[in-house]
């Protein structure tokens, strides 16, 4: 048998796994402290912002480069019929600028997919395989599209299309184009799925919780008619994740290296 094998066979079956997802797991706790350059893969405007705002105003306060990528058009946020899509998008884009001031993103990309109707497909994994190496990003922040019961077409598919992108952007023969423009190809070092049931970083926000409040409650659109009980519902959830943490207020995220990605039979314990 192989030392691997050997040690394997030393433990149990169940201190073995844990073992191995230990060794895979090494050195995700401190993937936010070090990356410099952040791309987050948004399905609308405002999603990073309320599920990651406190850890994007950490990075941006550090002087880590914060880029968003928006895939929607967000026409579809309102249930007033009187409301005409065209201005909600409009609308939705203008909070999301206010709001990335607010958290000190100063690079806002809008692919302006229709709102509700995102799936996965070649042209937007390609547009977004573009987007990685022209940014070269260390890290890409996007919505876990493993989460249960997610019914949102255009979450699922943002996660799906952020995390094939993140895969195939080291492959020169991928979006060939690139090449031809002098785009060269990129590996991204981490991905960070948030809204995830199976967390494995937090990040301490409790200095940011207040900006992350303020940025999202510039999402006037969604937010302001019942903000009352959504910021008290978000700052439960910031809360609970903090006692998880050991800290007062926390985000959670599952960090991957891309090589994990793919065949990994461990990545849902990692």
């Amino acid at each position: 048998m192989t030392p691997l094998e050997n040690l394997i066979e030393e433990m149990s079956a169940e201190e073995a796994w844990r073992s191995i997802v230990k060794f895979l797991s090494s050195g995700v706790e401190r993937a936010f402290e070090e990356v410099q350059r952040v791309m987050c893969i948004q399905p609308h405007a405002d999603d990073t912002d309320v599920a990651a705002g406190g850890t994007i105003a950490k990075l941006a306060s550090e002087g880590k480069e914060v880029i968003y990528v928006t895939m929607t058009d967000d026409r579809l946020g309102t249930s007033d019929p009187e409301m005409w899509p065209e201005r909600l998008a409009l609308i939705r884009m203008r909070e999301q600028e206010e709001a990335a001031k607010i958290l000190g993103v100063k690079e806002l990309i809008w692919l302006n997919y229709r709102d509700g109707e995102l799936y996965p497909s070649l042209k937007a994994r390609e547009e977004l395989i573009h987007l990685i190496r022209l940014y070269r990003p260390d890290m890409v922040i996007t919505v876990d599209p493993w989460l249960s019961y997610e019914a949102h077409p255009d979450h699922r598919a943002t996660g799906i299309l952020a995390a094939e992108a993140v895969m195939f952007s080291p492959f020169p023969h991928a979006v060939p184009g690139d090449l031809r423009k002098g785009v060269k190809p990129h590996h991204v070092r981490y991905i960070a799925f948030y809204w995830t049931r199976r967390p494995n970083v937090y990040i301490d926000v409790t200095k940011y919780i207040d900006l992350k409040l303020k940025a999202v409650r510039a999402h006037k659109s969604q937010f302001e008619a019942n903000w009352p009980v959504f910021e008290q519902l978000l700052r439960a959830s910031l809360r609970l994740m903090g006692k998880r943490a050991g800290v007062r207020y926390a985000e959670a995220f599952k960090v991957l290296s891309p090589q994990y990605l793919h065949c990994n039979v461990f990545a849902e314990d990692m």
